[in-house]
């Protein structure tokens, strides 16, 4: 359950490659509100995924995000409560929240297997961009020990979530 949790707040830290701005090292506090935005973005869009979908493995796998990014929010919210740390918003999270208004409205206007593939490849490019941000931006970023350990950890989850997206995205060829 832990591990799962722990890949949730990678999950949560980050939505999409384009959004993460490579030029400036994110402090800890800025990691934790890239990271809880990109929970609930990636929450919001699995329950579009489970209201719109009829396809069984696309349904589960968006069940999926919804209990692990949700279960890594209320972990990422104790972990800075713990280390009395306050979130802060940055340009980061400002452009996630923006970028995925748009694709849900995009997704919104698709319905049966092109909204299925449609979705489901998006769950791939997004965790194909968590995992390298992960690698080449927040963890390097992160100063505290506990929050680098985390995202560590998660990093290994997360990779999994993107076997999974892919696998997904491949029977719906």
């Amino acid at each position: 359950m832990l591990v799962r949790l722990s890949a949730a707040i990678a999950a949560a830290v980050l939505l999409s490659g384009g959004a993460f701005a490579q030029d400036a090292k994110p402090t800890d506090p800025q990691i934790a509100h890239i990271a809880y935005t990109a929970g609930v973005i990636d929450v919001t869009a699995a329950k579009q995924a489970l209201e719109k979908s009829e396809n069984k493995k696309v349904k589960a796998f968006a069940a999926d995000m919804v209990r692990d990014h949700e279960a890594v929010n209320k972990k990422a919210l104790a972990l800075v409560k713990k280390l009395k740390v306050t979130p802060e918003d940055n340009d980061t999270s400002r452009t996630l929240s923006k970028n995925a208004a748009a694709k849900l409205k995009e997704l919104s206007a698709l319905k049966g297997a092109a909204f299925d593939k449609a979705y489901v490849d998006n769950e791939v490019a997004y965790h194909k961009a968590v995992d390298s941000a992960l690698e080449t931006l927040l963890i390097p970023s992160a100063s505290n020990a506990e929050l680098k350990s985390l995202l560590q950890t998660g990093l290994k989850i997360f990779q999994g979530h993107e076997q999974h997206a892919e696998h997904v995205a491949a029977e719906l060829k």
